[in-house]
């Protein structure tokens, strides 16, 4: 599933392309998405300029005039990729916008997973209201991580996964992060002191944008706009390493089940508490 890594690694792609042009036409090929594209869609963004490309955790928010913008989610295995409206479209482009400058944004979404949705600025979508913050932003630090962790029995690893308490630590990067930090998976939240909150924190910021300077993290579906795969993966300490040495220390790389998701960790340099 794309993360927030890849779909910041979107929004940087197709930005230099979509700001600043009006949308000239939009076709939607298959409206069954996981939520049904809005029946009126092409006749709402007729002759509207992009004005911004943001992110909202795993949400690209396409920002038009008239505070209106356009939500997209690429969902499990959804891209964005610019073309030449003249090329065919492939069997699972199922939205496409085409802009004045002669190009198509095409949403390529094979299991249908994703959203197309539209809102205001002023009157944020229901998916967006119960978001944590950015961990990325400047309100994500060890002392909200505290405050938030406080008196908690669930494990650190879903923690930080919990889009409400910081949007777009997916599984790849929880358990990177975790590892970096030298906290086991399994640690009860709350058990986590203000010293190992900030080093958690740090480590969160400091895994994701790694990931996004390398393009993302490739899973089996996921390219940039350009094409080109992220190359995250070939630095991964822990992520899918089960008995392979640490890369710090050698120990074998264990892997568990936390949530019905798979996770992965140093034994040695991030030790289970009693």
């Amino acid at each position: 599933m794309p993360e927030l890594p890849e779909v910041e690694t979107t929004r940087r792609g197709i930005e230099p392309f979509v700001v600043g042009q009006r949308i000239d036409g939009v076709t939607v090929r298959d409206a069954r998405l996981r939520w049904p594209v809005r029946a009126d869609l092409a006749a709402f963004l007729a002759g509207r300029p992009v004005q911004a490309v943001e992110r909202r955790a795993k949400y690209l928010l396409l920002r038009l005039d008239d505070d209106d913008r356009i939500l997209i989610h690429l969902g499990m295995s959804g891209s964005l990729r610019l073309d030449d409206p003249s090329n065919p479209p492939r069997k699972h482009d199922h939205v496409e916008w085409r802009l004045d400058n002669g190009r198509a944004l095409r949403l390529h979404d094979p299991r249908r997973f994703g959203a197309v949705l539209t809102d205001r600025v002023d009157a944020p979508h229901e998916r967006l209201e119960k978001l944590g913050p950015e961990p990325l932003g400047p309100t994500f630090d060890g002392a909200y991580l505290a405050t938030r962790f406080a008196g908690r029995r669930v494990v650190v690893k879903q923690a930080i996964m919990n889009a409400a308490i910081v949007v777009g630590v997916g599984n790849i990067y929880a358990s990177e992060a975790l590892f970096l930090a030298g906290i086991h998976p399994m640690t009860p939240a709350g058990r986590l002191d203000r010293d190992e909150c900030h080093t958690l924190a740090a480590a969160i910021r400091q895994v994701l944008a790694a990931a996004i300077e390398q393009g993302g993290t490739t899973l089996r579906d996921f390219l940039a706009p350009s094409g080109n795969p992220g190359y995250f993966r070939q630095t991964l300490n822990v992520y899918e390493r089960t008995d392979q040495p640490c890369r710090r220390c050698g120990t074998a790389v264990e892997r568990t089940v936390l949530g019905q998701r798979s996770t992965w960790f140093c034994p040695a340099c991030q030790p289970a508490r009693d």
